[in-house]
């Protein structure tokens, strides 16, 4: 399997990872490692690294076309709102802290 990534130095892997596994699931991940052409280690450290970008990414990255962008700009640029509930709730004093001499009593 031909690598698309440019080569290069490779930084030293200098962290260890250990995991318990049943003998079918090593099995199973040896039979994928081995149906890519790599070993169990490269493969389980690429398909975690996948699966974890995976995760993070709608919390670190939004990737939009050029339609989705117009629209999230057409969103964004909308005056705010004057919403009287959430102005009420705001105003009142937080449960989470003690009441100072300048604020009211709840």
């Amino acid at each position: 399997m031909a690598s698309t990534k440019p080569q290069g130095p490779r930084p030293a892997k200098t962290s260890r990872i250990e995991l318990r596994a049943t003998e079918d699931d090593r099995d199973l991940l040896d039979r994928a490692a081995a149906a890519l052409g790599t070993d169990r280690s490269s493969f389980l450290l690429a398909q975690g690294r996948l699966a974890a970008q995976r995760v993070l990414a709608d919390r670190e990255n939004f990737v939009l076309d050029a339609n989705a962008q117009q629209e999230w700009e057409r969103i964004n640029n909308r005056p705010a709102r004057r919403l009287p509930s959430l102005v009420r709730l705001l105003e009142r004093p937080s449960p989470f802290v003690a009441p100072t001499a300048d604020q009211p009593q709840a």
